[in-house]
Parts: C-alpha cells; sequence; structure tokens
C-alpha cells in the first residue's frame, strides 16, 4: 500500500503523464493539493479525465489534519495530486517527511514545474539563483526578503524567479476572528503587482536594485497555449496586460549575449514556443 504523489503540470487535465494516470484509477482514493497552485480547468474535467472522484485538501488537510490521508495510506493505494512537480514546494517535502515517519511508502511522479518552465524565456537554467516568492502586503508587517534575493543573486550574476503570492481556499482575518468557516474569494498576484511591490521597496530601501529601469520579465500560464512572456523595463511591464492567472517574474542577473538575443523576442507580447 502507497502514497502517490503524483505531479500533474501546469495546464488542465491533459498535462498529466500516462504513468501518473493508471496510478490515479487504481487508486483507492485520489486528493487534489489545491492551495499552493491551480490548474485551468475544472475539478469536473479532471474527474471526468481520471475517471476517478476527486477530494479537494486544502492547507488545513495537508499540513494539519494528514492523519487522515496518511492512514488510509497504510491500508491501500491513496494519490495526492499537486499541480506542477510534487517535490518544487516545501510544503509537500514536509508532507513526505512526515508519511516516511508514519511508516507509510512512498512514491513521487514527477512532472513539468515552473522551475523548468521558465526556460522557454531563453536565460540559461544553470545561472539561476535563489527562487524567492513575493507575497501579497499586509498593514501589519512587511516583507522584504524577496529584494533582499533579487540582490544576493545580482552580485553573483545570477537570474531571480519570483513566485507570486495566491489565496485559494483560505479565510480572512475577520472570519478567523469570528470563527467562521468561511473563505475569501480567490486572489492572484499580478506581474504589475509584483513589480508595483518592488519600487514601493526601492523607493524606501534606494539601493538601486529594482528600479523603473530594471529590466525584467513577466510570464504568464507558462505551460499553456495561451502563454504570455514580455521583457522589458519595469516601468513598460506596468502598464502591460498579462491577462490570466497564475504569473511570475523574472529578474535577470548578467545577461551573456545568447540571452539578450533571447530576450529581444519577447519585448512585445508573443506565444511561448
Amino acid at each position: 500500500m502507497t502514497l502517490h504523489i503524483i505531479g500533474i503540470g501546469l495546464n488542465d487535465e491533459k498535462d498529466i503523464t500516462l504513468k501518473g494516470l493508471e496510478i490515479v484509477k487504481r487508486s483507492s482514493k485520489v486528493y487534489l493539493e489545491n492551495y499552493t497552485a491551480t490548474l485551468r480547468c475544472t475539478k469536473d474535467a479532471l474527474e471526468k479525465t481520471y475517471g476517478k472522484n476527486i477530494i479537494l485538501a486544502d492547507r488545513e488537510l495537508v499540513e494539519k489534519d494528514s492523519d487522515s490521508i496518511l492512514d488510509n495510506a497504510k491500508k491501500e493505494d491513496v494519490s495526492l495530486l499537486v499541480v506542477g512537480d510534487p517535490m518544487s514546494a516545501t510544503t509537500h517535502i514536509d508532507f513526505v517527511i512526515r508519511a516516511r515517519e508514519k511508516g507509510v511508502h512512498i512514491d513521487i511522479v514527477h512532472n513539468a514545474s515552473i522551475m523548468t518552465a521558465v526556460g522557454t524565456v531563453g536565460l540559461e537554467m544553470y545561472k539561476y539563483g535563489k527562487t524567492t516568492s513575493i507575497v501579497f502586503p499586509d498593514e501589519k508587517w512587511t516583507v522584504e526578503s524577496h529584494y533582499d534575493a533579487i540582490k544576493e543573486n545580482k552580485e553573483r550574476g545570477l537570474h531571480t524567479l519570483c513566485l507570486l503570492d495566491i489565496k485559494v481556499n483560505e479565510p480572512s482575518k475577520e472570519n478567523i476572528k469570528k470563527g467562521s468557516d468561511m473563505f475569501e474569494k480567490p486572489r492572484f498576484m499580478t506581474v504589475n503587482q509584483a513589480i508595483e511591490n518592488l519600487l514601493d521597496i526601492e523607493s524606501r530601501r534606494k539601493e538601486k536594485i529594482f528600479t523603473e529601469d530594471t529590466i525584467c520579465i513577466g510570464c504568464a500560464r507558462l505551460g499553456s497555449n495561451d502563454s504570455t512572456i514580455i521583457a522589458g523595463k519595469a516601468k513598460e511591464l506596468l502598464e502591460a496586460d498579462f491577462g490570466e492567472p497564475m504569473h511570475c517574474l523574472i529578474v535577470p542577473g548578467k545577461l551573456h549575449f545568447m540571452e539578450e538575443e533571447a530576450l529581444k523576442i519577447w519585448q512585445v507580447a508573443r506565444k511561448s514556443i
């Protein structure tokens, strides 16, 4: 009996691998982790293609109440579906550790993730430094770790991939205080909001790490047929329309002349190659 953690790709129900699909079809229970990332298809579409009922697994279930999943996996084959690749997020690494501590056998089925899909833009993959996340601002605390990550990567000539915050199936602070389990409306940070965030930090710190003239690349819906990639100065990308989620932002480090040529392709909105 095994807990199968299966990557299902970046776009829709068709991105699962044949190996992953075979495992899903023979699993007694199938969960979908639906808070670190989302697909561009419905749960119904997944169920129709996979031929299985799917249980939505929110943050509470995966991070705090995981025993129900793990205990089932001791007795039967259970699948946990993850958008992208299963091991790209710390959440899933922690989940695997907890499973092994409980003696649950683990099987990982890999798939495409944003970490590899960014290769589309033409920057050399081995020149990416630390990946960072940009979160929605909060009036009570300020996060600037992503600015620091860009700074550190730039000092080493490395590119920075910025993953942008999403809020899915999460209660508001007001509802938490009231003891209500009502969720907020889903929110997805845009490239434009991420740039505004970085420019705001720059206005206070004045370290010239991310200015209006900083060259960057905004990406949306990588892995889909209608992906958008736009390269240019930060002030230019602020005015661009990247469309539907999910978005990410890349801040290049030192560019090789071949990378400079590649970025010229994306100086206007284009379909991905």
